[in-house]
């Protein structure tokens, strides 16, 4: 069963990618494919002027698949996640994510990389990784761009999740809904105000200029941060006690190892 389901509307100019994996839209290494190949399929219509992430159901996404984060599978799956955000950064169509319910991990880190994220007051995101002893290379980058240091840390070390009005408060959310059925509504009405009378190539000129700074953020360090991750992070104990004591459901045991500086 294919785990994400695309849509298109206003004579294709825009796509709709709704994650479905049946319950909390899990980005596994399935659904990554799915999403790598739904944006090559995207990159070859030049009258393409909006991406649209959603998730099926109450939540967006409850993250990037634990099980996956395991050390004898961590290099992969971050390959293949990262590519989602060097293909997005390539693309330049603008994008846009409407978030309902839990958005977590690898879930707040794709909606991250859109251009403009819309919530709806179920909403609650979060970076929760550092609880798992890891952390979140794209968001790690992304955060600091969008809302600041001082902000991001509160994510980023404290693995603490807020409300969409305290995310809007930040900056991070554009604009907050009574429900999911008012965003969805809410956010036709800004397409057809701002993005459908516009030109598709002009957009994409708009993104990479407005981009040109966060662009090379992203492109410099995340590498680092993926290397850092598997090659250091994940030799130590913390780490890969902090997901196999999530996956038995238990406290974790931490050895509080000497960090390896490389």
């Amino acid at each position: 069963m294919k785990k994400t389901e695309i849509y298109y509307k206003h004579d294709n100019s825009v796509a709709r990618v709704v994650l479905n994996d049946g319950k909390g839209n899990v980005l596994d290494h399935i659904m990554m494919e799915e999403l790598l190949a739904a944006l090559d399929g995207f990159s070859k219509m030049p009258s393409l002027k909006l991406i649209i992430f959603e998730g099926a159901g109450k939540h967006f996404s409850f993250g990037a698949s634990v099980e996956e984060h395991q050390q004898e599978f961590a290099a992969a799956m971050l390959r293949s996640f990262h590519n989602l955000f060097y293909t997005l950064r390539d693309m330049a169509v603008p994008t846009a994510a409407l978030i309902s319910g839990q958005c977590l991990g690898g879930g707040l880190e794709l909606a991250l990389m859109c251009n403009f994220l819309f919530a709806d007051e179920t909403a609650k995101i979060g970076q929760p990784e550092i609880v798992l002893g890891v952390f979140p290379p794209p968001a790690s980058v992304i955060l600091p761009e969008k809302i600041g240091l001082a902000k991001a840390e509160e994510f980023l070390l404290t693995g603490k999740s807020v409300s969409a009005t305290d995310a809007k408060n930040m900056g991070l959310i554009n604009r907050v809904f009574t429900d999911k059925a008012a965003m969805l509504d809410g956010v036709e009405e800004w397409m057809g105000e701002y993005i459908l009378p516009r030109s598709a190539s002009s957009l994409r000129y708009a993104v990479r200029a407005s981009r040109a700074k966060f662009n090379h953020v992203l492109t410099n360090f995340l590498p680092q941060l993926e290397n850092m991750y598997v090659k250091q992070l994940m030799a130590t104990h913390d780490a890969n006690e902090g997901i196999r004591a999530f996956l038995d459901k238990r406290n974790p045991v931490w050895e509080n190892p000497s960090v390896l500086y490389k």
